[in-house]
């Protein structure tokens, strides 16, 4: 498929997206950046956009993905309230993950994908097990660094983000394709704000 072709598809697939995809999508954009702004307001509006999301993904079979949204939504609800505790000192929470903490968040993506694609490979119709797998287990390390504000989430996450890019198109939902490579972009901002954060907690230390 050339290029010409592959964007005729596109428009399409873009004439024929529901109005959940859009929502969904909208919510997500807002999500996304309240994440980098530092600001809680991210965990009520990813919210909105999680439980969209999941109805979408179920429709298409993206078993995992419909998993990692579950996830999500409890993760949202944890990072909420967490973030709401610490509402006064929010910004001086963002820090670098411990060796401890980065070996739980590899943990998380090792057995999530192994027990994800055992389950998706024989217990589903999906025709995409191992990319759904990979997809939703390192984003769930990267939703539970998130909750915990440190800067590493952004790679976790990107990491779920460069594959589920070319999935989502392949599951012909294209708003969620190009949301997920603006939350590919947005990420990369979003770590290099945190780390001026931390950058200017280090010096009022100093």
């Amino acid at each position: 498929m050339n290029f010409q072709e592959w964007f005729r598809l596109f428009q399409e697939q873009i004439l024929h997206t529901s109005i959940i995809e859009w929502l969904a999508v909208g919510f997500g954009v807002s999500e996304v950046l309240l994440a980098k702004k530092n600001n809680i307001w991210l965990y009520p509006t990813g919210i909105v956009s999680i439980l969209l999301s999941m109805y979408l993904l179920l429709n298409v079979k993206l078993y995992a993905e419909m998993l990692l949204s579950i996830y999500y939504l409890v993760m949202s609800v944890y990072g909420w309230i967490i973030w709401k505790k610490r509402k006064q000192d929010g910004e001086n929470q963002v820090a670098w993950s411990t060796k401890n903490e980065i070996g739980i968040a590899i943990l998380i993506s090792v057995l999530g994908f192994g027990i994800l694609y055992f389950a998706l490979r024989n217990h589903t119709d999906s025709d995409v097990p191992l990319l759904d797998a990979f997809v939703s287990s390192t984003a769930w390390a990267g939703m539970w660094l998130l909750a915990k504000r440190k800067i590493e989430n952004w790679i976790f996450l990107n990491i779920s983000n460069i594959v589920a890019i070319p999935l989502l198109f392949h599951k012909k939902l294209p708003l969620m394709g190009c949301l997920t490579i603006f939350l590919f972009v947005v990420a990369i901002f979003g770590f290099m704000d945190w780390k001026k954060i931390i950058g200017k907690k280090t010096l009022k230390t100093v």
